[in-house]
């Protein structure tokens, strides 16, 4: 298998530069007391611009590779599938994940688990190209022509994965090639 990510990492973050910071801490509801966790953050690309605005910030990633550019930026980093992340319940005010989704093997064991790991009244953001946008699709397309075993998925099932694991999900932001879908983890189950 071809680890596209170990030669991508030292220039990752040129290639996509920064984030929207404004965007983000607007949509994440920065800045918040407690813990971040960049879900397949990768180099940290994004979250290393949002460290100020929380109390703690983790990375987790499979590529050891990214996660050493992450370490550069002096960012708490964990090797760790999405599926089966270490920490435990509740551990989590925010999660980020940043055009991850669609490498993670099973998308809907991830999003259980990061609502397994997110604190009641937290917060989960996913962004990901958005499959209604022909621009999103060709990429789609490059991605699978490079063997990345990358799974796609319109907004309507990614929040349909939210629901499915107790988080009311929405279509927060969109734009000519992503969408960024939120989601709110109650403040107390029912029944309880």
């Amino acid at each position: 298998m071809i680890d596209h990510f170990r030669f991508a990492a030292p220039v990752y973050d040129r290639l996509l530069g920064p984030p929207d910071r404004r965007l983000v801490t607007r949509l994440l509801r920065l800045p918040a007391r407690g813990m971040l966790l960049d879900a397949g953050g990768g180099t940290g690309r994004v979250s290393t611009h949002l460290r100020n605005w929380v109390d703690g910030l983790v990375v987790s990633d499979l590529s050891r590779p990214m996660l050493a550019e992450a370490v550069r930026k002096d960012l708490w980093a964990v090797s760790a599938a999405a599926e089966c992340l270490p920490f435990p319940d509740a551990a989590f005010d925010r999660i980020l994940v940043v055009d991850a989704l669609h490498h993670f093997r099973r998308q809907e064991v991830a999003v259980a688990e990061f609502a397994r790991i997110l604190k009641p009244g937290g917060r989960l953001l996913i962004e990901e190209p958005d499959l209604r946008r022909i621009t999103a699709r060709a990429v789609a397309l490059v991605e699978k022509l490079l063997l990345m075993h990358s799974r796609f998925h319109p907004p309507s099932a990614i929040i349909g994965m939210m629901h499915e694991s107790g988080i009311s999900g929405r279509i927060a932001a969109n734009g000519f090639f992503r969408v960024w879908i939120t989601g709110d983890k109650p403040e107390q189950n029912p029944g309880t």
